[in-house]
């Protein structure tokens, strides 16, 4: 049960901002007694973020947070909380509505809330606010945020499309606006890149009720991990289709390295876990979104660890891999997501499979494997 004393707090979060804008203000019309709290982090190059809180009448104050290490993203980690505390012992706010900054992700701001607002604030849910029509063109959109600007630091080298795509996947609840544009296409596309969502139209009495359904922070940080992330299943509709590929064998690392523009490109979105015969230990993530690919090293297979390690693995992961046990390779396997309109099943398995060991190399065994060309150093250890 939520508990009484503690104001309950949303966050509104996308990089489709009309749509973000629309989901707020609905929000505030609907549930008497909230407020609005948003970070414009578009005022960094000044040296400050723009806080302003607002209700259903209109802003009630605005102040500025001065840049942390030159960061907007962490001023806005500095400030939020705080300020979420001073909203609750201010008065008998019903509901503190985030309503993040377009490029901010809301997994970083849910945890910090979760961490630092105990026994003041209590994080009810994440909602993203999407606008149907613009999910394939953001999503395919490979130019980076500084371009548009929209960094959140000088450093910051994510791109519009898988910033939009991590926006979309994280949040439990989809707030969709209405838009004459959107067609079944977008539809499909939607509801294949984030099957377990649960869609409400920003108009519907139901999106209020849905801000204090309540959330766990730790649950969405596992459905994300690449160990034991929710992946989609196998769908197709409208033109729009989700392919999934799972094989034992390892990859061949030079192989698959000279694949990876041809791979990262036959989707609009593409994402699981893989393995190098080269680096038998570690579990490498793969999240493509816009063209732009990160692989990863997300940390040891359980394979890998021995039997006193695994008491410090948490129980989800662990279940994750009992389940899906090889009697040779363990928890290591193949397991990539591609998803768009219209796939190339055919041309991705072909070029998949030409990466993987081909039995003489097989059969070499990991002695052999280890001694292939490390093609992935320069990806994941890079020269400091």
């Amino acid at each position: 049960m939520r508990d009484e004393a503690r104001l309950p707090v949303v966050i509104v979060g996308g990089l489709h901002s009309d749509a973000r804008r629309e989901v707020v203000d609905r929000l505030l019309r609907t549930v008497p007694g909230s407020v609005a709290l948003h970070h414009n982090l578009s005022t960094a190059a000044e040296g400050t973020v723009l806080r302003q809180v607002r209700d259903a009448s209109g802003e009630l104050s605005r102040g500025h947070a001065p840049l942390v290490n030159d960061c907007a993203c962490c001023a806005l980690r500095e400030d939020l909380v705080p300020e979420l505390e001073r909203l609750a012992d201010s008065g008998p706010a019903r509901l503190a509505i985030v309503e993040l900054w377009d490029s901010v992700e809301p997994k970083a701001m849910a945890e910090v809330v979760v961490a630092h607002g105990v026994g003041v604030v209590e994080l009810t849910n994440v909602i993203t606010a999407v606008d149907p029509a613009l999910v394939l063109p953001y999503l395919a959109n490979g130019d980076d945020l500084a371009e548009a600007g929209l960094a959140a630091a000088t450093s910051d080298q994510r791109t519009i499309g898988d910033t939009w795509a991590r926006q979309l996947e994280y949040a439990p609840v989809l707030a969709i606006v209405d838009n004459e544009e959107t067609d079944d296409e977008d539809r499909a596309l939607l509801a294949q890149l984030h099957p377990t969502a649960r869609q409400v139209t920003a108009g519907s009495g139901e999106l209020a009720r849905l801000a204090f359904a309540g959330f766990d922070v730790e649950t969405a940080a596992a459905a994300q991990h690449p160990a034991c992330a929710l992946l989609p299943q196998e769908a197709e509709e409208a033109g729009v289709a989700t392919f999934v590929w799972r094989r034992r064998r390892p990859f061949h690392p030079e192989r698959l390295y000279q694949a990876l523009e041809d791979l990262c490109c036959a989707a609009a979105r593409s994402r699981g876990r893989f393995w190098l015969a080269d680096r038998p230990d570690t579990l490498l993530a793969w999240d493509a979104a816009g063209g732009a690919l990160c692989v990863e090293n997300a940390g040891p297979w359980l394979a890998s660890l021995p039997d006193a390690a695994w008491e410090m693995v948490p129980p989800m992961r662990r279940a994750a891999a009992a389940l899906d046990w090889h009697p040779e390779h363990g928890d290591r396997c193949q397991h990539l997501v591609f998803t768009s309109p219209g796939l190339d099943r055919e041309g991705l398995v072909q070029l998949l499979e030409s990466c993987l060991l081909t039995d003489a190399e097989y059969a070499a065994g990991p002695e052999a494997w280890r001694r292939l060309p490390a093609a992935f150093d320069s990806l994941l250890d890079p020269v400091t």
